[in-house]
C-alpha cells in the first residue's frame, strides 16, 4: 500500500502529474532556446510536446478525473465542491489554452521571430497554469479523497485509472503516450 493509504489510482495521478510537469518544463526550455544564436530546432518537437498535452492529459487524465474521482468526492461531500467546480473549469481552461498555445506556434512557423514573444508567453502562461491546477488536486483532492471515499468508491476509481486504453482501437494509450514522453524528454538537453 502506498504511503497515501490506498494506492492505484492515487499513484497513477501522482505519477501523471510528474510526466506533465516534465514535459511542460521540456516545453518551456524548448521555447526559452527558440531564437538563440546559431539555434536551430526542429519545431516538430514541440508539436510533439502539444500532441502529448492533448491526447494524455485532456483526453484522458481530466475525463478520468472529472466523471469517476471528482464525481466520487461530490456523492460523499459537498465540503469540496467549490474546488471541485474551480477544477473542472481549469480542464475546459486548459483545452483552450493549448488550442492556443497550438495556434501560437503555427503563427511562429509562418512569420518566425515576431512571433516568438508570444508563443514564449503563452508557454510560460500555461505552465504556471497547470502547475497551480496540479497543486489544487495534490493538496486538496486527493487528502480528500483519502478522507471521504469509501472502499468502493477506490475499486471504481482505481479501476478507472487503472484502464487508459484508447477508445479508438483498444490498443494501450498509455504505453505509446510513455514512448511519446520519453522521447520528450530526452530530446530536451540539460
Amino acid at each position: 500500500m502506498s504511503a497515501w493509504g490506498r494506492g492505484g489510482a492515487v499513484e497513477v495521478i501522482l505519477r501523471e502529474h510528474e510526466q506533465l510537469a516534465s514535459v511542460n518544463r521540456a516545453m518551456q526550455e524548448f521555447v526559452n532556446q527558440l531564437g538563440a544564436k546559431g539555434e536551430t530546432r526542429a519545431l516538430i518537437v514541440l508539436r510533439a510536446m502539444l500532441y502529448y498535452i492533448r491526447e494524455y492529459p485532456q483526453q484522458v487524465h481530466h475525463p478520468k478525473e472529472d466523471h469517476f474521482l471528482f464525481a466520487r468526492l461530490r456523492a460523499r461531500t459537498h465540503e469540496l465542491d467549490h474546488v471541485i467546480d474551480k477544477l473542472e473549469s481549469q480542464h475546459v481552461q486548459g483545452n483552450v489554452q493549448v488550442q492556443e498555445l497550438e495556434n501560437a506556434l503555427t503563427r511562429y512557423e509562418l512569420v518566425g521571430d515576431a512571433a516568438c514573444a508570444s508563443l514564449k508567453h503563452l508557454v510560460n502562461e500555461y505552465v504556471e497554469f497547470s502547475s497551480n491546477h496540479r497543486r489544487l488536486e495534490e493538496d486538496l483532492i486527493l487528502p480528500g479523497a483519502l478522507r471521504f471515499l469509501t472502499n468502493e468508491d477506490w475499486d471504481e476509481v482505481n479501476a478507472a485509472f487503472g484502464a487508459n486504453r484508447d477508445p479508438f482501437d483498444g490498443v494501450k494509450l498509455e504505453e505509446d503516450l510513455d514512448r511519446l514522453f520519453t522521447l520528450i524528454v530526452n530530446t530536451i538537453p540539460r
